[in-house]
């Protein structure tokens, strides 16, 4: 999230832009630069890093809790596919319910600067109307919640929460494809090893894992992301999100609006920014769990030889 945010704050920011000059990635960089300094990238990037932590701890929590009762359910038996992504999306709806505060704040803060982003009550309290208006201020954490408790109350930090449950299919279309993938690769790899005679078993390594991730999140991005624009631009908090009532409307109304490039506003960076997500999360993942099973492995061996 750190080393890729300044991607998700341009995707989010070109969501929210309803013009219809299409800025290039380059472009976006240089304009972010040129009005905000290279700060200006790393706007809520301390609100992500918290939603990625709590996103992470409740999905997994709640994952886990609901495999275990499916699999008491039905004693001796693992989990299917189709209970598989029954437990995902359970665990993906109870995430982004308790989740979306967090993200709200993000968009609120990384979209802060543009227009027509409102100053809050107490800065239009002690504006001079006959200074040119200037772009609101940065705003951090704390201040970010102030200011979405004076515009909408406590029920604006569940903007966009229609279209977030309807990206709760995305880990579940990236996991499916990924895990597709994997098992095609490795069927093929002991095809080969097999003719050649070989007994060892076909492995994935890390170049594979990496394309595999990237690959899989991908699909997964590219076939939801019109719900992502609807969602940031709910979540942002200008004048314009009143216009969106629902997630399907919303897309509905950008399509007929702003045609087919409006539902892929600034799908460039989120791309990118999403693969090389995917990529890094599958490699470490699979290193991490690798280390840790051989060092636990090891403990026994350890205690009793000392």
């Amino acid at each position: 999230m750190a080393l890729t945010y300044p991607l998700i704050f341009l995707s989010t920011r070109a969501a929210v832009e309803k013009n219809k000059d299409k800025k290039s990635l380059k472009q976006a960089v240089l304009e972010v630069l040129k009005n905000e300094g290279i700060a200006g990238l790393y706007s809520g990037l301390s609100s992500s890093l918290l939603g990625i932590a709590v996103t992470n701890f409740v999905y997994y929590g709640f994952y886990e809790k609901s495999k275990s009762v499916v699999l008491r359910s039905r004693p001796g038996k693992g989990l299917g596919t189709l209970e598989s992504i029954l437990v995902g999306m359970i665990a993906g709806s109870a995430t982004s319910i308790i989740s979306n505060p967090i993200w709200v704040i993000q968009t609120t803060q990384a979209v802060r600067t543009m227009e027509p982003n409102p100053p809050t009550s107490s800065e239009a309290a002690t504006s001079d109307s006959s200074v040119t208006p200037q772009k609101p201020r940065k705003l951090g954490f704390i201040e970010s919640i102030n200011h979405i408790l004076e515009n909408g109350g406590v029920a604006a930090f569940w903007r966009g929460i229609g279209p977030a449950l309807a990206l709760v299919v995305n880990p579940v279309i990236q996991y499916t494809v990924f895990e597709q993938l994997k098992n095609r690769l490795l069927a093929r790899r002991t095809t080969r090893l097999r003719a050649a005679g070989s007994g060892s078993a076909a492995i994935l390594t890390s170049l594979d894992l990496f394309f595999l991730g990237s690959l899989s999140k991908l699909v997964a991005t590219g076939s939801t992301y019109p719900y992502i624009v609807i969602k940031s631009r709910m979540q942002a908090g200008h004048a314009m999100a009143k216009e969106y009532k629902s997630a399907l409307g919303g897309i509905l109304k950008v399509a007929r609006e702003e045609g087919i490039h409006g539902l892929y506003r600034g799908i460039e960076s989120k791309l990118l920014q999403s693969v090389l997500t995917a990529a890094i999360l599958f490699v470490s993942q699979q290193r991490i769990y690798e280390l840790t099973k051989t060092t636990l492995s090891n403990v026994p061996k350890v205690a009793k030889h000392a």
